[in-house]
């Protein structure tokens, strides 16, 4: 496996409590300014993910913070408290496991906090094999209860305890970030300071996709590394680790503009996750360079240093989207999922979301670190 892959992996590796990470320049926590003609201040925050004991959470670059707490190692069972910016944001809270083996699917959920139950609804975002339960009636009580109680059980065809250990402490990090302390919206440092002092959501930087174009000729089928790109030293000892039939066909490539190519060539694999490297040439794949791929953490974080590998990475000609996903384990349950729009000059990153936590969690259900309209 590539350097690139073993990063990404480390920080989806299950059960690391003590992992934690920082992404993008820092600023305050809660910076804000002033919207031109308005009276409410503007949130100024950077993505960011941090752990506390068995607790982490992040909050995204447009003000959603997310909190999530976990079940002991090698269990399944989690959860998530989702807080969005603004003075009227109220917590949303959902939570799954995985029942028994031999534990029968159950129509009702539930989380219990020092023996006392909070009844839940079952989302659709969960299944029989998975159950992901929301509190839908104020969630407020709930929050109150994990920041201060000892034991949480989740309940349902079988139970699942979720530690309490680092709730209080990732719940107090999100009012920071948020700019909610003090204020009676904070999660857990509520006071008389008026609610109108918390600053309302950033608006996400604008991503204008390039217009699509036609792919006669390319694509993910029967794509031979052109000749020039072949030459590159890191291609050639790519092509040499890829060299199982199953993994060396897997070249790809698309047309960005009449100028410009795209191609990905395979550099590894292993038993659910494969490598590309992607490249930018001109027609017929002469005068080819690395693709530069920013993200907000690992591999490619550094502007000036980008990185141009993918995990399961693929190309969607349509809307212009390249998406990597890197698995931390089969299942998919942890691990980092990107995408990055091409505008006509460059690859933008336009959504990355990480889970470091292989605890069943759904991948619709990550943090969103970075977004973009």
């Amino acid at each position: 496996m590539t350097a690139a892959l073993a990063s990404i992996l480390a920080l989806a590796a299950c059960g690391d409590k003590d992992a934690a990470r920082k992404t993008d320049a820092p600023q305050p926590a809660a910076a804000a300014t002033m919207a031109p003609g308005a009276a409410a201040p503007v949130l100024q925050i950077t993505s960011e993910t941090k752990q506390f004991r068995d607790w982490s959470a992040t909050c995204g670059n447009d003000g959603t913070c997310w909190a999530f707490g976990f079940a002991p190692e090698y269990a399944a069972g989690w959860v998530r408290i989702e807080m969005a910016p603004g003075p009227d944001a109220q917590p949303r809270i959902l939570f799954g496991y995985w029942p028994n083996g031999d534990a029968k699917a159950s129509s009702q959920i539930a989380l219990t906090i020092d023996g006392r139950a909070f009844p839940a609804s079952l989302s659709d975002t969960g299944d029989a094999e998975a159950p992901v339960g929301e509190i839908r009636t104020d969630a407020r009580p709930v929050v109150d209860a994990l920041a201060q109680g000892k034991d949480m059980i989740i309940r349902g065809a079988s139970t699942q305890e979720v530690s309490l250990h680092g709730a209080a402490a990732a719940l107090l990090w999100i009012d920071e970030k948020q700019g909610r302390l003090d204020t009676p919206t904070a999660l857990m440092r509520r006071g008389d300071k008026p609610a109108s002092t918390v600053p309302v959501a950033p608006q996400p930087p604008v991503v204008a996709a390039a217009p699509a174009v036609d792919q006669t000729g390319f694509g993910d089928a029967n794509q031979t590394v052109p000749a020039a790109l072949r030459a590159r030293a890191e291609v050639g000892n790519c092509l040499k680790e890829s060299a199982m039939p199953a993994v060396s066909d897997m070249v790809m490539s698309a047309r960005l503009d009449a100028r410009t190519e795209l191609w990905a060539v395979p550099c590894g694999a292993g038993a659910y996750n494969v490598t590309h490297n992607w490249y930018l040439t001109s027609p017929g794949g002469r005068d080819p360079r690395p693709a530069a791929l920013i993200g907000t953490a690992g591999p490619g974080a550094d502007p000036n240093s980008p990185d141009n590998a993918t995990v399961n990475g693929e190309y969607d000609p349509k809307t212009r989207t390249l998406s990597a996903f890197a698995k931390g384990r089969g299942i998919g349950d942890c691990g980092s999922a990107q995408t990055w729009t091409w505008t006509g000059q460059r690859f933008v990153l336009t959504r990355e979301s990480t889970m470091g936590e292989c605890a069943g969690v759904p991948a619709d259900l990550w943090p969103v670190a970075w977004r973009t309209r």
